[in-house]
């Protein structure tokens, strides 16, 4: 069985990992990337209950949150849960690491331009020249779900203080307290230590914004938080990020033949968080145990239709009313403990405990969750 992976990635290299892991031998696996994305730039926060199998690559961990909503600040414990930080090239030590423990993995630098099912294979095009393998997984080439429900839209500061200005401690998972413009918005800071930080600007947007970005905007919030909000009044932009991700609350057709969409491709971020890391491991996860065992990559969870539902519920009522996503988020997190709601963002609470959840929920939304069928 010859596997090809198109992108070395957080979705590819996240499925390389969980192809080696497998005491089963599956390779060769080979890994195609153009190197336009360097994952020395990039990294993923996300948040879960047991150790996880890259572990290795986490550089920070955190036990508690900061929110501000509805005019409130509070500092939220994660029950069981943890909140952990991974960098890109963390990342791509640990997977490099397990691979050359089977010596079955090539990474190879090429620029994929076309994936097609030949045969009872597939194959890809790299720089020109025809790769053939028995599946091919694609995070590159397929284009984003056809149907998009809404838009994450977001622009990061690393930032530097002269001051103190950050808690090492605890993240903010959201505030508030900024420019509501051009949809729901609000600030993410993950800190590095007392005078660094990434701050982010994120906003929800409606389909129809087609994730069309207002830089100057962005950074003037990004200006008007550090300076007004956390009181800063010196600081640097080490680096700037910025992103336009589609959200879709419906399950996607990931499979062509022999050639299986992952990542961000098959829908895998979370429509109503934009969230993707832990969803892209259980994926990954499931792929390699299907391969092994059935000897196809088909074998899958399906996408729970309830929390599909409130997906699509949330990104439509905030699209039409952005101070929506302000009013649930003030509800849900208005605890002293967020694993029952970070329990339901999983998808892994029962309907007793949801609709516990519910009943927090502005009456809007809840009423709209209720009209819809299932």
């Amino acid at each position: 069985m010859t596997i090809l992976i198109a992108g070395g990635g957080l979705s590819g290299l996240s499925l390389a990992a969980h192809l080696v892991a497998r005491p089963e031998p599956l390779g060769p696996i080979i890994v195609v990337d153009d190197g336009r994305r360097p994952l020395a730039t990039a990294g993923w926060a996300s948040w879960s209950v047991e150790p996880g199998l890259l572990d290795e690559a986490v550089s920070r961990t955190f036990d508690r949150f900061h929110v501000h909503a509805a005019g409130r600040s509070r500092v939220v414990g994660l029950g069981r849960y943890k909140y952990r930080f991974v960098r890109g090239d963390d990342l791509a030590a640990a997977v490099g690491k397990a691979a050359a423990r089977r010596g079955d993995v090539v990474f190879r630098r090429g620029r994929i331009t076309d994936i097609r099912q030949a045969g009872q294979g597939a194959e890809a095009i790299v720089d020109g020249e025809v790769s053939r393998a028995d599946w091919i997984f694609d995070s590159v080439h397929r284009p984003h779900p056809a149907r998009v429900d809404g838009w994450l839209i977001f622009r990061g500061w690393h930032v530097r203080t002269a001051d103190p200005a950050f808690d090492s401690a605890v993240p903010t998972f959201f505030d508030f307290r900024t420019a509501q413009n051009r949809g729901a918005s609000f600030v993410y800071v993950l800190p590095r230590g007392p005078r660094e930080a990434l701050v982010e600007y994120t906003s929800f947007a409606p389909p129809r914004s087609r994730g069309v970005a207002y830089p100057q905007e962005q950074r003037t919030a990004l200006r008007e938080y550090l300076t007004t909000v956390l009181g800063v009044r010196e600081y640097a932009v080490t680096r700037e990020e910025s992103a336009s991700l589609p959200l879709s609350a419906s399950a996607v057709d990931r499979r062509r033949g022999s050639i299986l969409a992952i990542g961000t491709k098959a829908g895998l971020v979370k429509a109503s968080t934009g969230y993707a890391f832990q969803r892209i491991q259980a994926d990954s996860a499931a792929i390699a145990r299907s391969l092994a065992c059935r000897g196809h990559p088909f074998d899958l969870p399906t996408p729970k239709a309830r929390h599909l539902l409130f997906d699509a519920t949330l990104l439509d009522v905030v699209a039409r009313d952005p101070a929506q996503l302000e009013r649930v988020f003030a509800a849900l997190f208005d605890r002293s403990s967020a694993e029952p709601v970070l329990r339901f963002l999983d998808e892994e609470s029962s309907l007793p405990q949801e609709g516990k959840l519910f009943a927090r929920l502005p009456p809007s939304l809840y009423s709209a969750v209720r009209r819809r069928p299932r």
